[in-house]
């Protein structure tokens, strides 16, 4: 290479070089608009009828450890592999964290190429040129980079935001996977309990069948009359009608615990309810501020909150010019003969500046736009806790106030079991009155 090209690409380095540090001293800078700082919310101390305080929660255990049904867990698994919203989340996840990528991409210097070769009359580089009617052939090829000097931020704005919202798609795919954790095993106890049901009013059809043909056998011979005959046809007839609406809740409910497992419509393998162990009598319910920071609905709301702030400082850099540093290098010849000459070389580093005079209201529009997104995020961020504290409130309280009636409930097979021995002695008085009535015709 000849000494004016090493010349040049002497200057031509000591050019990037002064770009560089522009754009680190740039970056270095503050960017404009305002920084995200929490919302202060009232949260209370203690949840509402907790019966102690403590800083331990029951949802600091991992789901596997929750349940202690090795059927259920396992439906638990292949609905965490194969579920579709849980995939769909999971897509949502990687599409985001792609996006915030591409925000973030215009820190860095933008290199291409390019080049190309013609021939034509009154043309030159593919262009038209008038050149008196003469036919030219032509050839270029380039090396070219560019830097955006990010002197307002607007480009580390855009890269905070889209880093927020990848960050609240990922805490929405945490919520996706909790929820179907949650569907799957409310739908498998409810299963058992229409099992236990169906078992239950199986058997009470099975009596009331007994029963009805006991009050016909003796309407036939005169020992009984007609109304309690139609009374015992109809407690039969009620009984029996439950049957099939426990098997289509059956059925509804394992075509729903199919469709979560991400497969067709089908029955479901499970234990019988009576082998569930019993659940410990007290749950930790942990501290509310503790809440916040662990549901991801309210951690994906703070995420989208932060993302509609750095948006409002993207906006408004909008309005400042924008700063370029260009710079490119290769060939360039009107001739093909001459294209590998040195006289062919070319180079340059610049400088742009550009920016915004008249646009019709268009970037203060933008501007008010994203203020008052940013306040509709804020909103729903408060709204998420308020929503997370009644949540966490109801469930505590709904295991408390059980867990009272439990305390009743357990009692009631004494007084059960004596209802039922009755029952089976008025059985036998009526059948021994029956087969004395027919011992006298």
């Amino acid at each position: 290479m000849n000494t004016p090209v090493i010349a040049k690409l002497r200057i031509m380095k000591h050019a990037l070089l002064s770009s560089v540090s522009i754009v680190t001293l740039a970056l270095a800078g503050c960017a404009i608009g305002p920084n995200y700082k929490r919302p202060t919310v009232d949260v209370p101390s203690d949840f509402r009828f907790a019966a102690y305080q403590s800083t331990n929660s029951f949802a600091d255990l991992p789901w596997w450890e929750v349940f202690k049904d090795p059927t259920l867990l396992d439906l638990i698994r292949t609905a965490v592999t194969n579920n579709y919203d849980l995939r769909r989340a999971v897509a949502r996840v990687e599409q985001a964290r792609n996006m915030a990528v591409v925000a973030r991409a215009p820190l860095f210097p933008q290199i291409g190429y390019g080049g190309g070769v013609g021939r034509g009359r009154n043309a030159l580089f593919n262009s038209p040129a008038p050149l008196m009617g003469a036919t030219e052939s032509s050839a270029q090829v380039n090396l070219n980079a560019f830097w955006e000097v990010d002197l307002w931020g607007r480009i580390r704005r855009m890269s905070e935001a889209a880093r927020a919202e990848y960050l609240a798609t990922d805490n929405a795919r945490r919520g996706v996977t909790i929820a179907l954790v949650s569907e799957v095993a409310i739908a498998y106890f409810q299963l058992l309990q229409f099992d236990e049901e169906l078992a239950i009013q199986r058997a009470a059809t099975n009596a009331f069948t007994g029963s009805y043909q006991l009050f016909s056998d003796r309407l036939n011979n005169g020992a009984a009359s007609k109304l309690e005959t139609d009374r015992a046809a109809a407690a039969l007839a009620n009984a029996a009608s439950i049957v099939p609406r426990l098997e289509l809740s059956i059925a509804s409910t394992e075509n729903q615990i199919s469709v979560l497992l991400g497969g067709n419509p089908g029955p479901i393998a499970r234990n019988a309810i009576t082998n569930q162990p019993l659940v410990a009598p007290e749950i930790p319910a942990g501290l509310p501020s503790e809440l916040l920071r662990r549901r991801p609905d309210v951690l994906a709301s703070e995420q989208l909150l932060i993302a509609a702030n750095a948006n409002i400082g993207a906006s408004l850099a909008n309005f400042f010019p924008r700063i370029g540093l260009t710079t490119f290098i290769g060939k360039v010849s009107p001739e093909l003969s001459a294209f590998t000459a040195g006289s062919a070389n070319m180079w340059n580093a610049g400088a742009t500046l550009a920016g915004p005079l008249f646009q019709g209201g268009q970037l203060r529009a933008q501007y008010r736009g994203s203020k008052a997104k940013f306040d509709d995020a804020k909103a729903a961020y408060e709204q998420n806790i308020l929503t997370a504290l009644q949540e966490a409130s109801d469930a505590l309280i709904a295991w408390q106030k059980l867990g009272e009636a439990r305390v009743y409930y357990e009692k009631i097979p004494r007084v059960r079991g004596e209802g039922q021995r009755a029952l089976r002695q008025a059985i036998r008085l009526i059948n021994c009155r029956h087969e004395s009535n027919v011992a006298r015709t």
